[in-house]
C-alpha cells in the first residue's frame, strides 16, 4: 500500500493544487509511482476521462505531473455549483443529482465508502498518494463529518503539510490561528508549515519563521515563491479575470458568464503572441473585438437570462450582424440557437430565448453526455472557410440535445455530426477543440487575414508546453522546500 502525504491550506486559494502538482512531479522524477487524490472537489472546470467519466481538472494536472493517465479514482466526488446554494453532485464520474448545500451536508458521510474504495484502489497501485484538502481544516462550522481535510487524513492516516498564502498579508496569524483551532490529535498530524507565493528576499522572513516554529512546535519546511509559471489550477480563473494579455493584433473577447465553466478551452489562444484575449462582463468592456466567444456554463438558462439583462445579448447580435465572428462552445453553443428549454429541471429549469444566430433549439432531457471525441471540420463558411479539413480532439460534457436545422460544423469519427455553422457564426459541443495547436493557429490566421494582415500564427504543442511548465515547477519546489524533512514522511527517498 502507498504512503500518503496531504497538503491542507489555511484558506481557499492558498495554492494547494499547485503544491500537490509539484510534489507529484518531484516524486515522479525521483522514480516513485505517485498518484494525486482529492476526495471532494468543488469546481466548474471539469474533464472527461477516456472511460467517459467526469472529474475535476486540478487532479488532471496533478496526474500529468505524476506521469499517469487521469482517473476518477483521483477525485471520487465532484461538486459543480448550479446556484449559490446548490450543486450537481457527481460520484465516481457519474451525476447523482442536484442537491441544496444543506441536504448535501447531511448526505456526504454516506459517500465515505466511495472515497475509501477509490483511495484504496490508487494506494494498491502506487508508492505515494499526494492528497489535496479543500478550503481550510479550521472551518469549525464544517468540521463535523469532515471528509476532505482532517477527517480524511484520519481515515487514511496521512501526515499533513499546512500551507498559507502570504500575498494578501497576515500569513503568520493565518498559520498560527489554523493550528490553534485544531483538536490536539489534528495538530499532531501537521508535520510541516509552508508559506506560499512569497515575493522578495526570504531572509526577511526568517525571524518570523523562527517565532512561528516556537509558537506552534511545528517546523517550517519551505517558502515557495510567487510563481510566474503557466499552470491550470482551480484558482487560476480569478487571475485570468484580473489580467489582459494585451499587445496581440487579434482581439478576442470571451464573455464572462456567471457560471462560466471549462475556461481552459482558451489556454492555447491566450498563449499566442498574435492574440489579446479579454474576459468581459458588460457592453462597455466588450468594445470592438475581432472575435466573440461564448464559453461553456453550468447553468445555461440562467446565464442566458443574465446575458439579456446585462445588455450583452443584444450587443453580440449587433456585432454578429455587422460581420464580427461569434463562436459558441457547449453551453455557449446552445445559447446561439432560438430557445433553450429545461422543462424537467435537469439544471435550473425553465425556458429562455436564445440569440437566434443559428437555426436550432435545445431541449434538456435524458442522461448527461460525457464522452471524448475526435473529428474534422467540414462546413466552416465565410472567413472561417480555411478551417475546413482541420482535425481536432476533445470531449463533450453537457446536458441537453440540440435539434440543428443549419449545416453541421464538423463530422466526428463516430459518424455523428457536431455543432452548427452559419457564415461568421459557428458553435460546437467540443471542449478542448483548440488544444490542437494547428487548429488554434489556423483560427487566428483567419482573423489576421480578415484584418488584412499576414497570417503569422504558428501552432503551439500544448502538451509539450505543459510538460515544460511542470518540470520548471519541480525545479522551484526542490529549491524552496526541505525535502530532507518531507521524504521521511513517505518512508524515505528511493
Amino acid at each position: 500500500m502507498a504512503n500518503p502525504i496531504m497538503i491542507q491550506g489555511t484558506t481557499s486559494n492558498a495554492g494547494k493544487s499547485v503544491l500537490c502538482a509539484a510534489l507529484c512531479r518531484v516524486f515522479h522524477q525521483d522514480g516513485l509511482r505517485v498518484a494525486p487524490f482529492k476526495s471532494q472537489n468543488m469546481a466548474l472546470n471539469s474533464f472527461v476521462t477516456h472511460e467517459g467519466l467526469e472529474m475535476g481538472r486540478a487532479q488532471v494536472l496533478q496526474a500529468q505531473a505524476a506521469g499517469i493517465q487521469p482517473s476518477v479514482k483521483m477525485n471520487p466526488i465532484l461538486l459543480k455549483p448550479t446556484t449559490d446554494v446548490g450543486s450537481q453532485v457527481i460520484v465516481n464520474g457519474v451525476p447523482r443529482g442536484h442537491f441544496p448545500a444543506r441536504e448535501y451536508f447531511k448526505m456526504k458521510t454516506s459517500l465515505i465508502p466511495d472515497i475509501i474504495e477509490a483511495y484504496q484502489t490508487l494506494s494498491a497501485e502506487n508508492d505515494v498518494i499526494v492528497i489535496e484538502g479543500a478550503g481550510s481544516p479550521a472551518e469549525i462550522n464544517l468540521k463535523q463529518n469532515d471528509i476532505v481535510n482532517m477527517g480524511l487524513a484520519k481515515m487514511v492516516d496521512a501526515p499533513v503539510l499546512l500551507v498559507a498564502d502570504i500575498d494578501p498579508g497576515g500569513v503568520f496569524a493565518s498559520l498560527y490561528g489554523t493550528v490553534a483551532l485544531l483538536e490536539p490529535e489534528e495538530r499532531a498530524r501537521i508535520q510541516g508549515l509552508i508559506i506560499n507565493k512569497f515575493r522578495g528576499d526570504v531572509t526577511i522572513l526568517e525571524p518570523g519563521l523562527k517565532m512561528l516554529e516556537d509558537l506552534t512546535g511545528i517546523p517550517v519546511v519551505g517558502v515557495m515563491p510567487y510563481l510566474q509559471l503557466d499552470l491550470d489550477d482551480e484558482d487560476s480563473l480569478a487571475q485570468r479575470f484580473q489580467k489582459n494579455n494585451e499587445g496581440g493584433a487579434v482581439e478576442i473577447a470571451v464573455i464572462r458568464l456567471p457560471r462560466l465553466s471549462n475556461f481552459t478551452d482558451f489556454n492555447p489562444l491566450e498563449r499566442m503572441a498574435e492574440v489579446s484575449l479579454r474576459y468581459v462582463r458588460s457592453q462597455a468592456e466588450l468594445g470592438a473585438p475581432d472575435l466573440i466567444i461564448l464559453p461553456g456554463t453550468k447553468s445555461t438558462i440562467s446565464d442566458l437570462n443574465w446575458l439579456r439583462e446585462s445588455g450583452l445579448a443584444s450587443a453580440i447580435q449587433r456585432h454578429a450582424a455587422s460581420g464580427v465572428p461569434v463562436i459558441g462552445i457547449c453551453g455557449g453553443y446552445q445559447m446561439l440557437g432560438h430557445t433553450v428549454s429545461d422543462l424537467n429541471h435537469m439544471e435550473s429549469g425553465g425556458m429562455a430565448e436564445g440569440l437566434g444566430l443559428l437555426n436550432m433549439t435545445t431541449l434538456f432531457h435524458g442522461e448527461k453526455t460525457r464522452t471524448r471525441v475526435t473529428g474534422r471540420i467540414e462546413r466552416a463558411d465565410g472567413l472561417f472557410a480555411p478551417l475546413n479539413g482541420y482535425s481536432f480532439h476533445g470531449y463533450e460534457i453537457h446536458m441537453g440535445q440540440t435539434e440543428q436545422n443549419t449545416p453541421a460544423f464538423s463530422l466526428l469519427s463516430n459518424g455523428q455530426h457536431d455543432g452548427g455553422a452559419n457564415g461568421n457564426v459557428w458553435g460546437t459541443y467540443v471542449h478542448g477543440i483548440f488544444d490542437d495547436g494547428e487548429l488554434a493557429a489556423a483560427l487566428v490566421n483567419c482573423l489576421l487575414r480578415e484584418k488584412g494582415m499576414e497570417p503569422t500564427a504558428h501552432s503551439l504543442n500544448w502538451s509539450d508546453y505543459q510538460e515544460k511548465q511542470l518540470d520548471d515547477l519541480a525545479d522551484i519546489a526542490r529549491k524552496s522546500l526541505d525535502f530532507e524533512r518531507i521524504y521521511p514522511l513517505i518512508g524515505g527517498k528511493p
